[in-house]
């Protein structure tokens, strides 16, 4: 290690200063330091990123341009750099910093070590790939095709780590795009980097994006109806009277008139339900009943069986007792019990660029019924839509799916890793469901629930406490894993009919 000698100006207070070159002559300026390293104490170091292509499409033809040209990174002190410029290399400038107001003069611009640090890992193993794009870090914020939002991820681990990007396609390669910050200037310019499955990521729930696409708006907005409708008794005309109250809104789209309608009819209860909706609950109603007077019988198509609520909504339909977070409601068949359910979740403000944590209260909705052929009990979830789409893989593709291997080869025999759509590797949780005979939580085809039938996660056990505790943990679980990965995508489209996320 050097001795460490003081200057006048900054003591031992060493820094990453950059140093602008003539044109070409970054690595002339690098050697030099590097010959005057030995008699200069002060001067630490000095990094010439001399990977820093960027591939850039021109006119169908790509081309090879520095990524930052003309910039040369040294660890100095103030005093130490500038004199060596001065003696040694007056060509070049020492770049300043811009004055953040009149009060404070302008200064040499450094570069802290952490993102130096990123900086030169990123050079020297992402360099040669990157593209340098030529719209704004926010453009890529939405997929233009669909209008909806781009999944936005954070690297865990390698040079990346801590990146929060947009997963982007690029004429069939998804891509990894985020913000570099410009050498020179308070700017920011975005590129973007390929084989984005090579990178150890997790998905960040999207606050402002979420606002912006429909989602599973229309399944919210049912469910919020079922679960009036249930809460006042409604049990057996549930979709007659779902139809029905649609049908109405259809007509008159007034919450105020519906209300005066369910009184007529004597359904004061409902009534006085329609009363206490708030405005965002109103807006779900009066925005589902837009979609099916544009799209007449939409409902009734999607919605024409109803057993049990979806295992997580945003609304719980009953009201609890003061100081309870638990709720139980009879059915013909079966006890529904209605828990409150807080999950917390990384999301990310795209516009801020604000990373944080945030908790969101659902409702859980478990079944429980006396088991005829054991004894004891099963409790049960609504995994319908998504066990069916797992269930109907033809031949032994859901086996794959589990496992994580595929065939590969001409011959068809070879076999090896397919990462992209195993549960295995993505939702551990699910892969024990699915494949361990000693699980306690199964994955059970068309459970017959009184006239019905129903695709469940459920469990059999003498111990209602129990049992509820460990369905409830094990579904949740599943739940956060397949929507904290960007490989179960197809998965995580059907996850929405299972839990109505926010």
């Amino acid at each position: 290690m050097k001795p460490q000698h003081h200057d006048k100006l900054n003591k031992v207070d060493f820094r990453w200063f950059v140093i602008r070159t003539l044109p070409h002559q970054e690595r002339k300026l690098t050697d030099l330091l590097s010959a005057h390293l030995p008699q200069a104490p002060n001067i630490l170091e000095a990094y010439c990123p001399t990977h820093t292509t960027a591939d850039i499409g021109s006119k169908g033809r790509d081309v090879q341009q520095p990524l930052f040209a003309g910039y040369v990174f040294v660890l100095s002190t103030q005093e130490a750099v500038a004199d060596f410029i001065g003696k040694y290399y007056p060509d070049g400038t020492l770049l300043y910093e811009r004055k953040k107001d009149d009060r404070h003069k302008a200064g040499f611009l450094t570069i802290p070590e952490e993102q130096m640090r990123f900086f030169k890992d990123f050079n020297e193993n992402y360099a040669e790939h990157v593209i340098v794009l030529e719209k704004p870090y926010s453009d890529y914020a939405f997929n233009p095709k669909t209008n909806e939002p781009n999944e936005i991820v954070k690297v865990l681990d390698g040079p990346l780590k801590g990146r929060e990007g947009y997963l982007t396609r690029f004429h069939r390669e998804r891509r990894l795009v985020f913000n570099m910050k410009s050498i020179d200037s308070e700017g920011h310019f975005a590129v973007s980097i390929p084989n984005i499955w090579n990178f150890h990521v997790v998905r960040l729930h999207n606050t402002e994006g979420d606002r912006q696409t429909i989602g599973t708006q229309k399944a919210r907005a049912v469910d919020l109806l079922v679960g009036m409708l249930e809460s006042c008794g409604h049990e057996r005309e549930t979709l007659p009277m779902l139809y029905e109250t649609v049908d109405s809104l259809v007509i008159k789209p007034s919450l105020a008139e519906l209300r005066k309608d369910l009184a007529r009819k004597g359904y004061e209860a409902l009534s006085q339900k329609t009363s206490r909706l708030n405005t965002r609950e109103a807006e779900l109603l009066l925005d589902l009943a837009r979609y099916e007077r544009d799209n007449p019988g939409y409902v009734r198509t999607h919605w024409d069986k109803h057993v049990i609520r979806p295992f997580l909504t945003p609304t719980s339909g009953v009201d609890f007792e003061d100081g309870k977070d638990e709720a139980e409601l009879p059915h013909t068949d079966f006890t529904e019990i209605i828990r409150k359910t807080d999950i917390t979740e990384r999301a990310y403000r795209p516009n801020k660029g604000e990373e944080e944590s945030i908790t969101t209260t659902y409702y859980s909705h478990i079944g429980i019924m006396p088991d005829t052929a054991q004894g004891g009990y099963i409790l049960f979830t609504n995994w319908d839509m998504f066990l069916d789409k797992y269930f109907r893989t033809t031949g032994k593709a859901n086996e794959r799916l589990v496992t994580g291997t595929g065939l590969n080869g001409k011959d068809g025999k070879t076999q090896e890793e397919k990462l992209v759509e195993s549960f295995r590797n993505f939702a551990p949780t699910l892969y024990r469901v699915l494949t361990d005979k000693d699980s306690p939580v199964k994955a059970l085809p068309r459970l017959k629930i009184g006239v019905e039938t129903l695709n469940v996660l459920a469990v059999t056990s003498p111990d209602i406490d129990g049992a509820k505790e460990r369905l409830a943990t094990t579904c949740i679980n599943i739940c956060k894993e397949i929507n904290a990965t960007t490989h179960l995508a197809v998965w995580r489209r059907y996850l929405q009919t299972v839990w109505l996320h926010q």
